[in-house]
C-alpha cells in the first residue's frame, strides 16, 4: 500500500524529478532496465545505511498488468460454454442426490467459485499421464469434487449412472466419493484433500520429493510441475502454511499454489476485519515465494487505464473484505453509492456506465483472460515456487441465498425460481417443466465442446484426474540371507530393537536389487536412533548440495550433505517428515516408480501428533514402514509425560489398512520387515507398517524353531516352563516389557510353586483382526463348518489363567479377551508418563515383574485355585504396596 506523505517530502520537485526519470527508464528502456537500477539503488542503500523498509504488500490490484496481458490461446465462447454445463452438472449432482436421500451432504459453492480457475488448468496447463513424461500433480481442493466429476462425466469417463450415486458407495464400482479418497476409486483421484491442510503440505513435499528422484537419477520429473488448489480459510491451518520455507529454500520452481480467495470459509467471512488476499500476499512474499494477485476482471481495465491519480487503487486497499462480500451481490447502484461515491473522482470514473455495468464488474478469478495470464506467469516464475491469490465469489452465479451468503457453504440443494434463474444465466437448452428434477445435461459425445475438451486433454497428455494402477516396475525382495544374522540372535552382549533395525536398515541400503530404493526418514533424531552411520554411507539429500565445509568434517561419522543423498533429514517437523513418507509410500503409483521408505521418530509424535496424516497415508494406499523409536510409556524412562508413549497401538488399530506390531527381539523385527516387503513389494499389498521400537539394552536370542509363522500372526511360545509345577499360568510378553516377564517367571517357580509358559506377543492388533473376521464369517454363513480365530487355536489345551504385561495401556491387549480361552488378567501402562527409573516407573504402572506375578496369582485367585490370604501375603513377600495411587488417577 502506498505510504508516501506529502507533508514529509522537504523537497517536492526533486522527489518528481526522481519519480520522472524512473519513469523515463521505463518507457524508453523498459521495466527489466527500471527494475535494475531500482535495485542496484536499495544494494548500495543498505550498504550506506540508508535502504527503506519496503512492504510486502502491493497494491489491492492485478499483479499482470493489461499491456503485458498475454493473448488468450484458447476459444472462448466454447470455454465458457463447457464451463457452464461443468456448473450445471455440478450443481444437479449435490442437489439430486440431497433431495433423494436428506442429509447426504455436498457442496455446491466452493467449485462454482473456483470454476474457471480449473477450467483453464484442465485446458491450458495441466500435463496427463499418458503424454511426454510423468505428467503433473494436482491436489484437488476437497469440497470441489463434483466440478471434477462434472467434468469427467462430459468426457464420458463417468456415466449418468455414476452421477446419480454421488455419496452412495456402497455398491462398489457405482458410487462416487464424497472427497478425493484415492482408496475409493483407486484409477481416478491420487491424493485425499479434504482434510484441511494435509493437501498443501503433502503438495510442497510431493514437489520435493520429485526433485529427489531426479537428482538420485531414479525418475525423469523435470517436465512435471505440482499444483495445489486452496482455499483462503484453510490458510489457518498451520500445515498450509508452515511449510512454505522449505519450497522456497529448495528452490521448487516445480510447485504453483492456487489459492481460491473466495473471502469466506464454512461460516462467514475469512478476514472480515481485514483483507486476506494481502495477507497471504504478506506470508507468501516474505516466504520466498512468487506471488501472482489476480484481483480484478476485463471490465475493470477502463476504469484503471483512467485512474491517473491512483484515487481507484487507493480505496481498493482500504476495502476490508466483510465489505467486499457484502457489495458482492448488491446492485449497482448500492456498490456505485456504498464504494465509488467514496470520492468524487472514483465516481467520474464510473460516469459513463450503468447501474447494470457498475453491478457486473466482476472479480478476477471469474475472467478467462485474467486468470490465464496469472497462470502463465507463475508457471514462468524460476529458481523459487509460486502462489496465485484468486479472488472470487464463493456460491458465483447460483442466485441470491448461495451468492457471497455466509450460510452458502452448508447449502445442499436449491429452489426452483433458483432453477430457473441458474438455468437462464448458463443459457442451457433445460426445459421449463424438466427444471423440478434438475436433469444432468449433457450435448453428446460428439458436440463441438465435448470434442474441444477432449482435444485439449489429447494435447496435454490425457484425461485428469488419474491415478496409476499398475505397477510398471517389480521388485525382488530381500530374504533370508540378508534377515539371516537377525534371526540367530546375539551369542554376546545386549542391544536395543532400534539398534537393531539402525544395522538392519544399513543392510537394506547395501542391498544391489533394492538398496538405491530405500529411503531413510528421520527428524532430526538420527543420531538418537544410531542412524548417524547413515549420513557417510548414503548422505543426507540437500537439493543444492553441501556448501559449506561441516564441523566435524574429518570424523567417520561427519554430517554430509549431497545433491544425491539418501537420508532425508526432515528437521524438527514431524508433519513434513510425515508428508515426505506419503510421497515417497505412494512413488510406485504417483511416478511409477516403487520406492521403500522407512520413517522412524519418537512414537509419542506418531499417531498422537500426525494422526490425521498417517489416516490419509491409508486412503493414499501407501507402501512403507513407520517406525515409532524409543516406544513404551517406561522404556523411555527420564523424558515424561509429553515424550511417553502408551497408547499408540490403539491409535494405529484405528486405520483399517495398517499392519501394526510391537518387536521386542531382533527375529521379530527381521521376521515382520522380511515379510512386509514381500507383501507391499512383490505381492502389491495396499498396506503400510507401523512398528514400534525401543530404547532399552537387552540380550536377543534366536528364533525359537518353527516360530516365524506366529511371529507374524501375533502371538508364538518363547519359552516353556522348566517343569510343571503346583500351578499354572501362561504370560504374554511384548517389546522391552519381554524381560520383566522372563523375570516373573522366575519369580513364580522359585516362590510360589507356580509354572509359567512364556507367548511373545508381537501384535494385538493382528491377533483381534484375525478374530474378528472369523466371527464375522461364522455369523454370515452358520451352515458352514465354523472358522477358530489363530489365537483360540494355539491356547486350546494349554491351562490358564493367562496375563497379559506390555509397555501400553490395558485396552492393547484387552481388545483379544474373548478369543482367549480362559481367564484373561491384561497389564498395561494406563495414566499419564512421568520421569523416573524404569524399575520405579514400572512399579508405579504395575508392569514389573513383581506386579505381573501379581496378577498371575490373582488370576488363579478368581479361578478359585489360591485364596485371597494367599494373594494378599504374596502382596507383602515382593513388596508391593497395596495402597498405592492408581496409575490412571495420577
Amino acid at each position: 500500500m502506498d505510504s508516501y506523505r506529502p507533508e514529509s517530502d522537504k523537497d517536492p520537485v526533486e522527489t518528481r524529478e526522481w519519480i520522472d526519470s524512473l519513469k523515463s527508464v521505463v518507457e524508453h528502456e523498459g521495466r527489466e532496465r527500471a527494475r535494475f537500477l531500482l535495485e542496484r539503488t536499495l544494494e548500495d542503500g543498505r550498504r550506506q545505511g540508508v535502504a527503506p523498509v519496503l512492504p510486502l504488500n502491493t497494491d489491492y490490484v492485478n499483479t499482470v498488468r493489461l499491456e503485458d496481458q498475454p493473448e488468450f490461446p484458447g476459444d472462448e465462447a466454447l470455454e465458457r460454454t463447457i464451463r457452464r454445463i461443468i456448473r450445471w452438472n455440478a450443481a444437479a449432482m449435490v442437489h439430486r442426490a440431497n433431495k433423494k436421500y436428506d442429509g447426504l451432504g455436498g457442496h455446491i459453492s466452493t467449485y462454482a467459485s473456483s470454476a474457471t480457475l480449473y477450467e483453464i488448468g484442465f485446458n491450458h496447463f495441466f500435463r496427463g499421464k499418458d503424454g511426454d513424461g510423468l505428467g503433473d500433480q494436482v491436489y484437488y481442493q476437497g469440497h470441489a469434487s463434483p466440478g471434477m466429476y462434472s467434468r469427467s462425466f462430459l468426457e464420458g469417463r463417468i456415466t449418468e449412472d455414476h452421477m446419480h450415486h454421488f455419496r452412495r458407495e456402497t455398491e462398489r464400482g457405482r458410487g462416487l466419493s464424497s472427497y478425493p479418497h484415492p482408496r475409493l476409486m483407486p484409477d481416478y483421484w491420487e491424493f485425499p484433500t479434504v482434510s484441511m491442510g494435509l493437501g498443501p503440505i503433502g503438495a510442497i513435499y510431493q514437489a520435493r520429493f520429485n526433485r529427489y528422484m531426479e537428482n538420485r537419477g531414479l525418475a525423469d520429473t523435470s517436465k512435471s510441475h505440482v499444483w495445489c488448489f486452496v482455499g483462503d480459510g484453510e490458510t489457518d491451518e498451520p500445515e498450509t502454511l508452515g511449510a512454505l520455507r522449505i519450497a522456497a529454500g529448495e528452490k521448487l520452481d516445480n510447485l504453483t499454489f492456487i489459492v481460491n480467495c473466495n473471502l469466506q470459509r464454512l461460516d462467514g467471512p475469512v478476514r472480515g476485519n481485514g483483507k486476506i488476499i494481502q495477507d497471504l500476499e504478506a506470508v507468501f512474499r516474505g516466504s520466498g515465494w512468487d506471488v501472482t494477485k489476480v484481483i480484478w476482471g476485463d471490465n475493470w481495465d477502463e476504469l484503471f487505464a483512467r485512474d491517473k491519480e491512483g484515487v481507484l487503487r487507493d480505496h481498493l486497499n482500504a476495502v476490508v473484505d466483510g465489505e467486499w462480500q457484502r457489495l458482492t451481490t448488491a446492485s449497482g447502484e448500492t456498490v456505485r453509492k456504498a464504494f465509488f461515491a467514496r470520492d468524487p473522482r472514483m465516481l467520474e470514473l464510473v460516469s459513463q456506465l450503468s447501474d447494470d455495468q457498475v453491478g457486473a464488474l466482476r472479480r478476477g478469478g471469474h475472467s478467462n483472460r485474467k486468470v490465464y495470464a496469472g497462470y502463465k506467469r507463475a508457471l514462468e516464475s524460476k529458481g523459487r515456487p509460486s502462489v496465485i491469490l484468486a479472488h472470487t465469489v464463493k456460491g458465483w452465479k447460483l442466485g441470491e441465498s448461495f451468492e457471497g451468503s455466509n450460510v452458502t457453504h452448508s447449502k445442499k440443494k436449491m429452489q426452483a425460481a433458483e432453477l430457473k434463474a441458474f438455468r437462464d444465466v448458463l443459457e442451457l437448452p433445460v426445459a421449463d417443466d424438466k427444471l423440478e428434477d434438475f436433469p444432468f445435461y449433457h450435448p453428446g459425445m460428439d458436440s463441438p465442446e465435448v470434442q474441444y475438451l477432449t482435444e485439449r486433454r489429447r494435447v496435454l497428455g490425457g484425461p485428469l484426474p488419474k491415478r496409476r494402477t499398475s505397477v510398471s516396475v517389480q521388485l525382488e525382495t530381500p530374504k533370508a540371507d540378508l534377515f539371516g544374522e537377525f534371526y540367530q540372535g546375539m551369542a554376546k552382549g545386549e542391544a536395543s530393537t532400534t539398534m537393531v533395525f539402525s544395522r538392519m536398515l544399513a543392510k537394506l541400503l547395501r542391498d544391489k536389487k533394492i538398496g538405491k530404493r530405500v529411503v531413510p526418514i528421520v527428524p532430526d533424531e538420527a543420531r538418537t536412533f544410531g542412524m548417524d552411520a547413515l549420513f557417510g554411507q548414503v548422505g543426507i539429500y540437500a537439493a543444492h548440495g553441501q556448501l559449506y565445509e561441516p564441523i566435524d568434517k574429518g570424523k567417520l561419522l561427519y554430517y554430509r550433505e549431497s545433491k544425491d543423498g539418501q537420508v532425508l533429514e526432515e528437521g524438527i517437523t514431524e508433519a513434513g517428515s510425515m508428508a515426505s513418507f506419503t510421497a515417497a509410500a505412494t512413488s510406485y503409483s504417483v511416478l511409477g516408480q516403487p520406492m521403500i521408505p522407512f520413517y522412524i521418530f519418537y512414537s509419542m509424535f506418531g499417531f498422537q501428533r500426525t494422526g490425521d496424516q498417517l489416516w490419509a497415508a491409508g486412503d493414499s494406499m501407501a507402501r512403507g514402514f513407520v517406525l515409532g523409536a524409543t516406544a513404551g510409556r517406561t522404556t523411555l524412562n527420564g523424558e515424561g509425560l509429553q515424550h511417553e508413549d502408551g497408547h499408540s497401538h490403539v491409535a494405529a488399530m484405528s486405520v483399517p489398512n495398517v499392519v501394526a506390531y510391537d518387536v521386542a527381539y531382533a527375529f521379530e523385527l527381521a521376521a515382520v520387515i522380511e515379510d512386509g516387503l514381500s507383501r507391499m513389494y512383490e505381492k502389491n499389498e495396499n498396506i503400510y507398517y507401523y512398528i514400534t521400537l525401543q530404547n532399552e539394552d537387552y540380550p536377543m536370542p534366536p528364533m525359537p524353531e518353527g516360530a516365524r509363522e506366529g511371529v507374524l500372526k501375533g502371538i508364538y511360545k518363547f519359552k516353556s516352563a522348566e517343569k510343571k509345577l503346583k500351578h499354572q499360568v501362561q504370560l504374554f510378553g511384548s517389546g522391552s516389557i519381554m524381560t520383566q516377564v522372563l523375570k516373573a517367571q522366575a519369580l513364580l517357580a522359585e516362590k510360589f510353586d507356580i509354572s509359567a509358559d512364556i507367548w511373545g506377543v508381537t501384535s494385538y492388533q493382528q491377533l483381534r483382526n484375525d478374530g474378528m473376521s472369523c466371527e464375522r464369517f461364522n455369523r454370515l454363513n452358520p451352515e458352514e463348518t465354523p472358522r477358530v480365530p489363530y489365537l483360540t487355536q494355539v491356547l486350546t489345551g494349554v491351562e490358564g489363567p493367562f496375563i497379559a504385561a506390555s509397555d501400553y495401556i490395558k485396552a492393547t491387549a484387552d481388545v483379544v479377551a474373548r478369543f482367549i480361552p480362559g481367564r484373561f488378567v491384561p497389564l498395561g501402562t494406563d495414566g499419564f508418563g512421568m520421569s523416573d527409573t524404569r524399575e520405579a516407573l514400572r512399579r508405579h504402572f504395575e508392569v514389573d515383574a513383581e506386579s505381573i506375578a501379581i496378577g498371575a496369582l490373582d488370576g488363579l485367585r478368581q479361578d478359585g485355585k489360591l485364596t485371597g490370604k494367599e494373594v494378599a501375603s504374596a502382596l507383602k513377600q515382593l513388596g508391593v504396596d497395596s495402597g498405592k495411587i492408581e496409575p490412571m488417577k495420577v
